[in-house]
């Protein structure tokens, strides 16, 4: 009888050549989309490789690699691999599960590597009825059937552990789902929903807000459906000027109503590794720019009236409802941080007052006419990145899924016990048999504990 010849097509796919290959190639992909930094705009990929280089880096979709159509023609050929791997092996490990393991021959298991035989000093059916109730009180809950020469006792344990393999099968699967999910190319190309999923940017001055960001490579717009303003930025330099950490204070507004987060505060302070996330919309922190422009705000603390105006150096403003003018004057900076200002102030009346502020220290003027609070703060924007990515929870759920299939695959086993109770030589004897498809040394010992417990039972 000829073997029935497989589709070329199925053989194909059910190859585990062809997976490893895949494997290979997504790897190697990978160590390029990790050298290559990505969605950087195009000036700086020909600063750091040169005309040449970085157009083919475009090219070639490098510099958005994870969202490229050839990368992801890669995730969904693997998917097929592993579907197809998967629907070609299941049946046999079923088949293995639901075996009728009774009919199992006794010179077979004579012949098993984990033996042992005793004698049962108790007429047959006796025996039979003692072995079973001590493999059940171990947890081993048998079935038997009359053979000719005995009768054969079968338990088993962990036969589902078999396909532990299969559930990190099914969890890659859901992995892939999530990272196709949450590509902005399957979002632009094949929802035709670019807010559906998408990575972009955005630069908010301080005090300013925004509803849009601008999406990576495209450059597009991309409505947020809310607005993100930025309250306030702070930086720290070390001693040689170079930038310590730095944060922002954002806050979320619906209809121009600041939203309660998770936490119940309106405001969130967003740091790096310290992202904000609302909608399903995630900012990071990431850069920040400073400008040459400064925040300054003024109360007249006797009418309790109050200014913030964002004002340019060597610029005179003249605040009437204050009853006051002032100016920036000249300031001190290191490197890109300013240090102090120079400030210049008159209520109109007597000389004007002019004093050296240091940046975003509060400053108490006494003039004539009143007495004046005054703040001056170098400006500064904020820098975000921000990512919507609704396969986050695929990702998640496939990642506790592999957990799952890995500590199944390598550290649980298909045990199965066999107890085949007869006579010979005018004695009743048990001959107990084992085998396990993993950690077979671990097997032999749970056996040979079992064993030794039934034969100080019997004495």
């Amino acid at each position: 009888m000829t073997k029935k010849k497989k589709n070329p097509v199925w053989a194909f796919f059910a190859s585990v050549k062809l997976a490893l290959f895949l494997l290979f190639v997504l790897a190697v992909t990978s160590i390029f989309g990790t050298i290559v930094q990505q969605n950087l705009s195009t000036e700086q990929y020909v600063q750091i490789y040169g005309p040449n280089l970085a157009r083919l880096l475009h090219i070639l979709n490098i510099t958005d690699m994870y969202n490229s159509w050839w990368f992801l023609s890669l995730l969904c050929i693997f998917s097929v691999n592993l579907i197809v791997c998967s629907l070609e092996r299941i049946p046999r490990v079923i088949q293995i599960v639901k075996k009728d393991n009774l009919t199992t021959a006794s010179d077979r298991l004579r012949k098993m590597p984990i033996r042992k035989t005793l004698v049962l000093g108790q007429p047959l059916d006796q025996g039979v009825r003692k072995v079973a109730e001590f493999l059940a009180g171990k947890g081993w809950k048998t079935k038997q059937r009359q053979k000719d020469d005995g009768v054969l006792l079968f338990a088993q344990k962990g036969g589902w552990t078999r396909f532990g393999v299969y559930i990190v099968h099914s969890s890659i699967l859901i992995i892939l789902l999530g990272a196709i999910i949450g590509s902005s190319t399957f979002a632009q190309k094949i929802l035709h929903k670019p807010d559906f999923a998408f990575k972009g940017s955005i630069m908010i001055p301080e005090t300013q807000q925004t509803s849009y960001i601008w999406a990576f490579q495209t450059g597009k717009k991309i409505d947020l459906g809310f607005t993100l303003r930025c309250d306030f930025f702070t930086i720290e330099y070390y001693s040689n000027g170079m930038p310590k950490t730095y944060l922002s204070k954002v806050t979320v507004l619906e209809d121009g109503k600041p939203v309660p987060l998770k936490d119940g505060k309106t405001t969130h302070f967003l740091k790096v590794n310290k992202p904000l996330t609302y909608r399903g919309i995630t900012f990071y922190q990431s850069s920040y720019q400073p400008y040459p422009d400064f925040i300054v705000t003024v109360t007249n603390t006797a009418t309790g009236v109050s200014k913030t105006q964002i004002i340019p150096a060597a610029k005179q403003i003249n605040w009437q409802e204050g009853g006051a003018e002032f100016g920036i004057l000249n300031k001190e900076s290191f490197g890109e941080s300013v240090q102090r200002i120079k400030i210049w102030f008159t209520d109109r009346q007597g000389a004007p007052s002019t004093f050296w502020l240091n940046n975003a220290q509060e400053a108490i003027i006494k003039r004539p006419s009143a007495e004046y609070r005054m703040t001056v703060k170098q400006l500064y924007a904020t820098g975000l990145q921000v990512t919507k990515d609704p396969g986050v929870l695929f990702v998640y759920t496939g990642c506790g899924m592999m957990l799952l299939g890995l500590f199944v695959a390598f550290f649980m086993s298909h045990r199965k016990i066999y107890a085949f109770i007869h006579e010979e030589d005018g004695q009743t004897k048990v001959l107990f048999a084992g085998s396990a498809h993993k950690n077979k040394v671990g097997f032999e010992k749970t056996f040979t504990g079992l064993v030794d417990g039934f034969r100080e039972k019997i004495g």
